[in-house]
C-alpha cells in the first residue's frame, strides 16, 4: 500500500522507498523510522495517509 503526504502530495511507494531520505526499496510503511521525514515538504510520518 502506498501513503501520501497530507500537506504536499508527495506519495511513498513501499516498493521505490524513499532513498534520498534513507529509505531502502521494499521497506514496508510499518517499517520506516519514527523519525522519517517526506522529502519534499518535511512533515512528520504522522502527516501521511493510505493512499
Amino acid at each position: 500500500m502506498k501513503y501520501v503526504c497530507n500537506v504536499c502530495g508527495y506519495i511513498y511507494d513501499p516498493q521505490e522507498g524513499a532513498v534520498d531520505a534513507g529509505v531502502a526499496a521494499g521497506t514496508k510503511w510499518e517499517d520506516v523510522p519514527e523519525d522519517f521525514v517526506c522529502p519534499l515538504c518535511g512533515v512528520g510520518k504522522e502527516d501521511f495517509s493510505p493512499a
